[in-house]
Order: structure tokens, then C-alpha cells, then sequence
């Protein structure tokens, strides 16, 4: 059974997403404060974490930015606040969803069970083979879920690397915002567009030698990016 938590100071909201969740099979735990929030998620065995962006004694970035350093599992945030900036900032940190509050409990749930199997396709199970791939300097292993550039890693989110992956496995292939978003989050883009643009900035910033000019992922402007081979 897999283990969530969600971190959020509104005990009715939270409540209302565990009852869901549990109803759908999930075993669920709740923190209203990001200090506790953050250190059960850190410490503890949870498969994915339910992120309320404003917090009691630690914000949900500050939470978000902890969770990156010792763990890929994934990561939805949810807020009242609907600017684009703080989407932007949460996706840049690893969150792997932003959901804007209010939401319908069925979707919360949703997008729960898409990213747990996608997560859990990605990191299988047992010894497997090792698959590597290198172009340029740059290596991907696949089996590890490590990169490296020129010999030195480069630390990845769990979408940042599916994502550089996928292109570079379709080398030369244009493909939108909508089509990537499909594939690496598995859901409709509709209104998530700035997902792929944070991404493909984060990417860029760790393997690219000059991001104005980028050797590896191009943009084709007014259609999306492909990975140059």
C-alpha cells in the first residue's frame, strides 16, 4: 500500500484529502506545520508527499527545496495563490505538479495514482541490466538515474531526468509543450504549459555550456524543443 502524506495547515481541507485518498486505497498521514511536515518527509518512508505552499514555521518551497536534496519521490503542491510566479518557482525547486486550490478531491486523487504509476514504471523493481547512453560529454544512465557531463554528475529531479531522457532517446524530433507534457507527466496540458518551459530551463542550466546557445536541447520556436544530435 503506498504511503503519502500531506502537509497542510487547513485540517478540513486535509482531512477531506485523506478521506479520498484512503477511500481509494492509499494509507495517508497528515502534518499541519512545515517543520514537522518537512522532517517526517525527509526522515520517513513515504511514497509521495501532498504540499501546501502556505505554512506554519516553514513554507512549502523551503519543504520542497529539503526533499529534493535527499529524495526523487514525487511531489504535488497545491495553493490558493494562482500567480505564475509561484507555479514557475515551485516546479523549478522539483515539485512535479502545482495544483491551484480550489480542486476537486477526485482530481487531487487523479493526479495521485498517475504520478505513483509513473513513478513506480520508472524505478522498477529487482536487478536489471544497466543501459547507458552518452552523446557529446554528456552520459545518462539509465539504470542509476544519474547524468554526467564531461565525468561530473549532475544532480536531477525525477521529470527533469525522464524528460531529458525521452528527448534524447527521439534525437531530431520536434515535439510541442503539449506532446511532453503528455508523455513525462501523463496527463493533459491543458494550463500547464509552464511545466515544460521550468523544466527545460533547469536542464538546460545543468548541461549546457551557454543556455543562450544550447548545444543539446533547441527550441523551434512557435512548435517546441528537440535534442540536437
Amino acid at each position: 500500500m503506498n504511503k503519502i502524506l500531506i502537509i497542510e495547515d487547513e485540517l478540513a481541507i486535509a482531512e477531506l484529502e485523506k478521506d479520498y485518498l484512503e477511500l481509494s486505497g492509499f494509507d495517508v498521514e497528515v502534518e499541519t506545520t512545515g517543520d514537522v511536515g518537512a522532517r517526517r518527509a525527509v526522515s520517513e518512508d513515504f511514497d509521495l508527499v501532498i504540499l501546501d505552499l502556505m505554512l506554519p514555521n516553514m513554507d512549502g518551497f523551503e519543504i520542497c527545496r529539503k526533499v529534493r536534496e535527499v529524495k526523487n519521490i514525487p511531489v504535488i503542491m497545491v495553493s490558493a495563490k494562482k500567480d505564475d510566479i509561484d507555479k514557475i518557482r515551485g516546479l523549478g525547486l522539483g515539485a512535479d505538479d502545482y495544483m491551484t486550490k480550489p480542486f476537486s478531491p477526485s482530481e487531487l486523487v487523479a493526479r495521485v495514482k498517475a504520478h505513483l504509476a509513473r513513478y513506480e514504471r520508472l524505478i522498477g523493481t529487482g536487478v536489471r541490466e544497466n543501459t547507458a547512453f552518452e552523446i557529446r560529454g554528456l552520459k545518462v544512465d539509465k539504470t542509476a538515474r544519474r547524468v554526467f557531463l564531461n565525468g561530473e554528475e549532475k544532480i536531477f529531479t525525477t521529470k527533469e531526468f525522464d524528460l531529458l531522457t525521452f528527448l534524447a532517446e527521439n534525437p531530431n524530433h520536434v515535439y510541442t509543450k503539449d506532446e511532453l507534457f503528455r508523455e513525462i507527466w501523463d496527463m493533459e496540458s491543458v494550463g500547464d504549459i509552464a511545466t515544460v518551459t521550468v523544466h527545460i530551463k533547469k536542464i538546460r542550466e545543468k548541461i549546457e555550456y551557454n543556455t543562450s546557445k544550447p548545444q543539446y536541447i533547441e527550441t523551434i520556436w512557435g512548435v517546441g524543443y528537440r535534442f540536437k544530435v
